[in-house]
């Protein structure tokens, strides 16, 4: 089928704000993941992707109390802002009108939990209830980095989104030691190489990944594709911990699909990726505090 035409947004309409954000630290979450881990079967331990239940992946560095500053400096006028969690609550958060904690039991059904893979989560962020249609899905590293302008990142029938700077993905087979995107991008590429005819014609694929960035979406957008692309959300669903087989669909197919359908568009940011760990950590930092309010996005990954 078509796509359903998205609905124009005044200019003053609210864009909401959508965290993912973990405490890592915490004992008894601790435990609720050393549990699941226990129970993961041979098959799926050997489907786990490279560091997908390492301590990185969980980790909290204050990531988040960072964000919201950069957001509350640079996007004053955003709408509501949620935080989906799992029953966590940050010490350093105070209460405010303009923030809602989401529990995943409130988002999740109760027998698909616990769940430690942010992919799966992160497919039921547009269920939260009175979300704005128009909104921004962010993993806590990620920080606005200048004034937004809101036409930078929405147009009247859709989204911008960025490519990364990484290296092209080659092949068409997902990999057992690729990262999530990649594998995404893997995966969108075969499901719309099959799919897209009945829609668009011919489908070009571009073999990147796109940039770790906030990400401007449609509630609307990802309503719809939770039907057309059922089996893929079927598929994300069915994780515990992230499995190099079973890639990111939000982060990758989504942006892909509206793509083809003129739904989004690509735009250049200047952004940055610090990847903490690495050997030239210092000097990826220091390029950062050069950068100071002139970069749209960037990045401090936990590596």
């Amino acid at each position: 089928r078509p796509p359903r035409p998205v609905p124009d947004m005044p200019a003053s309409s609210p864009i909401d704000i959508v965290y993912l954000w973990v405490n890592g630290n915490d004992i008894e979450w601790r435990k609720k993941r050393q549990q699941a881990a226990l129970q993961v079967s041979g098959a799926d331990r050997d489907a786990m992707a490279v560091y997908g239940n390492v301590e990185g992946r969980f980790r909290d560095n204050d990531e988040l109390r960072y964000s919201l500053r950069a957001l509350e400096r640079y996007y004053p006028d955003h709408g509501h802002v949620y935080v989906v969690t799992d029953g966590q609550t940050p010490s350093w958060l105070r209460a405010s009108n303009r923030l809602t904690l989401v529990d995943h039991r409130d988002l999740i059904p109760a027998d698909r939990l616990p769940i430690f893979d942010s992919g799966n989560i992160e497919s039921y962020i547009h269920r939260i209830p009175s979300l704005s249609e128009r909104f921004f899905y962010f993993n806590d590293d990620a920080f606005f980095g200048a004034p937004l302008q809101v036409g930078d990142w929405f147009w009247e029938h859709g989204v911008y989104v960025a490519w990364s700077d990484d290296a092209v993905v080659a092949g068409q087979a997902l990999q057992p030691d690729a990262t999530s995107l990649e594998n995404g991008s893997r995966l969108s590429r075969q499901w719309l190489d099959q799919r897209a005819a009945q829609w668009i014609g011919a489908y070009a694929h571009t073999p990147r990944t796109f940039a770790h960035s906030p990400r401007p979406l449609l509630r609307s957008l990802l309503y719809q594709l939770e039907g057309e692309a059922a089996d893929l959300f079927a598929r994300v669903r069915s994780t515990v911990f992230r499995s190099w087989a079973t890639p990111t669909i939000v982060s990758d197919f989504v942006l892909r699909w509206a793509l083809a359908h003129d739904v989004a568009k690509i735009r250049d940011y200047a952004h940055l990726y610090v990847t903490t760990g690495d050997a030239n950590q210092a000097e990826q930092l220091r390029a950062l505090r050069a950068a100071d309010a002139a970069l749209d996005f960037f990045c401090i990954n936990d590596t």
